[in-house]
């Protein structure tokens, strides 16, 4: 008898679901980020840039990802998880990824203009902070980056 075993989720397959996010941000008319934050092979919290519609400017798609995951599993404490996210985090997110204690970031686009993991500033090799991620970045770069271009282009034209 033949026992067929289903192939575990990639990176790519992960950034995919980020990248769907992100064009559901892009219809609103909101910067198309998306994130989704895995703990082993679960999506446990996914999110999409609603800072315009929201009237936030903390409603970044890792900021909502982490929201959504820590009401799932009832605590702020995400250890062990992954995080898939279309563009570098800024500052701001690279920092509530730390005090999250996500333990992975995986993105795609560098963000040269506010990056928080390596574009601008390194939030995650300050050594005086009290948790460690680790960091990837260029998975699915340009499908990521090429959504970007187009929707600023789309902006200022």
């Amino acid at each position: 008898m033949f026992n067929s075993i289903m192939p575990m989720p990639s990176d790519t397959d992960f950034m995919q679901q980020a990248l769907a996010l992100a064009r559901k941000a892009n219809d609103r008319g909101e910067v198309p980020v998306g994130a989704v934050l895995v703990r082993g092979q679960i999506v446990i919290g996914e999110g999409a840039n609603c800072s315009i519609h929201d009237h936030d400017p903390t409603a970044h798609a890792e900021i909502v990802a982490l929201r959504d995951a820590a009401k799932r599993v009832g605590d702020y404490r995400l250890n062990d998880s992954t995080l898939y996210v279309t563009l570098e985090p800024c500052i701001m997110c690279a920092s509530a990824l730390v005090h999250a204690r996500v333990s992975r970031v995986v993105f795609g686009a560098w963000d040269l203009k506010a990056g928080g993991a390596g574009s601008i500033v390194d939030i995650f090799a300050i050594p005086a902070l009290n948790h460690r991620v680790d960091v990837f970045g260029g998975v699915r770069a340009e499908e990521c980056g090429s959504l970007l271009s187009e929707f600023f282009r789309a902006r200022r034209s």
